[in-house]
């Protein structure tokens, strides 16, 4: 493994286990209770310092979740980086093995042709030939035009063989390249997972983190409500909270795509506005493997679960911005990209069914106007998804 590579699998290997912030916060035990706000209302004093109690404890849920969110997105970056890499590596070896396949077939037609031409000069007399020339007692003219077109069958002889090994060793070359490309693509390959894993632990810590902020917030304003307005304290409050937060996360929520009878969905509208392949990023102006196809399509459409499956990735990934991933049962995978800000509707490790609303089209990240990028992978390897829906009777764009 080549020294760059092997740093870098390490230090995300480090990653993975250090730096993470915790699942839960440290001050949870912290939090007041009812029974605590019912008392502490009967005096006001104790009332205003549980007032400047539970502001400093919304205040650290509003951090907490803050550095977590950003910690997911910083190692988000790097697992964007390196499945980048994997996907340039992928493409050159790929490349050079389709290169390396077309010169052996090239390489053992001008070994064929080589072959059939020493087969025919063994035919027409071969080694005789010169002898002939001379014994036919022919005029000098003729004997040496003979002799001549002798020169051109050595010369001809010579430039076959030439060209059979000049084809030889190209066709060895390419596939001595293409055998180094392949050990590089599964070196990044490593990296590119031991990643994935740092970037979905810091993931689930961040939603963690948030789901506590949710959760404890909504009690802890609760118990703030009642202290300044001198209300009787009532786990009313709260509940109501808690059912009102859950009415805007769901807010929106639309029928789903349709679905082939495959049983796969067509995640979402529009025309296909860039292929899968290598191009000239629009933006960064640098060339590289555009890993999925995007859709053209209005700002805040719908984007559905293209089959079912378990959530895998769900946050901000690099240029990618708000991405969303799903690992399906055969093995495959369907990524999502550029979703509008707060339409990340599915959480890490959540199931999801064929044509579930999981997120809206945006432009977030390395975008330039609101489409949806939509990817293919098997084993992280990406794949053009526009053969792979066709075959699953949904006709992408």
């Amino acid at each position: 493994m080549p020294l760059i590579v092997a740093a870098a699998f390490v230090a995300l290997v480090l990653l993975m286990t250090v730096g993470l912030p915790s699942t839960s916060p440290a001050y949870a035990d912290e939090y007041p209770t009812w029974e605590e706000v019912k008392e502490a209302r009967k005096d006001v004093a104790s009332a205003q310092a549980k007032v400047k109690e539970i502001t400093a404890l919304l205040a650290k849920l509003e951090v907490a979740a803050a550095e977590a969110e950003m910690e997911a997105a910083r190692l988000g970056e790097i697992y964007y980086e390196a499945l980048a890499e994997l996907d340039d590596a992928t493409y050159r070896q790929e490349l050079l093995q389709t290169q390396a396949d077309e010169a052996a077939g090239l390489a053992e037609e001008s070994r064929m042709k080589a072959g059939q031409f020493v087969a025919e000069l063994a035919r027409v007399g071969g080694a005789d030939l010169t002898a002939t020339l001379f014994v036919s007692g022919e005029d000098a003219t003729e004997l040496l035009s003979r002799i001549g077109y002798a020169s051109k069958i050595a010369e001809q002889t010579d430039g076959i063989y030439a060209r059979a090994l000049a084809d030889q060793n190209a066709a060895q070359s390419l596939s001595d390249q293409a055998e180094v490309a392949r050990d590089i693509r599964e070196e990044l390959q490593v990296v590119a997972e031991a990643a994935y894993e740092a970037a979905n632990q810091a993931a689930m810590a961040a939603y963690s983190a948030v789901e506590a902020q949710f959760e404890n917030s909504a009690r802890l304003e609760a118990q703030l409500e009642v202290l300044i307005e001198q209300r009787e304290a009532t786990e009313v409050d709260y509940q109501k909270g808690v059912v009102a937060r859950a009415q805007a996360a769901i807010a929106g929520m639309i029928d789903p795509g349709q679905i082939s009878s495959s049983g796969w969905a067509r995640p979402t509208g529009g025309y296909i506005s860039s292929s899968y392949g290598m191009r000239v990023h629009p933006i960064y102006g640098f060339a590289r493997l555009h890993a999925g196809i995007d859709l053209a399509t209005g700002c805040g459409n719908p984007v559905y679960a293209a089959n079912a499956g378990r959530v895998s990735y769900s946050g901000w990934l690099g240029t990618s911005g708000n991405f969303i991933r799903l690992t399906h049962d055969d093995g495959y995978t369907t990524g999502y990209a550029h979703l509008q800000n707060g339409s990340l509707y599915v959480n890490l490790g959540q199931t999801v069914v064929t044509g579930q609303l999981i997120g809206r089209v945006g432009s977030t990240g390395g975008s330039t106007g609101c489409h949806l990028h939509l990817e293919t992978r098997k084993n992280m390897v990406a794949q053009d998804p526009y053969p792979f829906f066709i075959n699953r009777g949904i006709r992408l764009g």
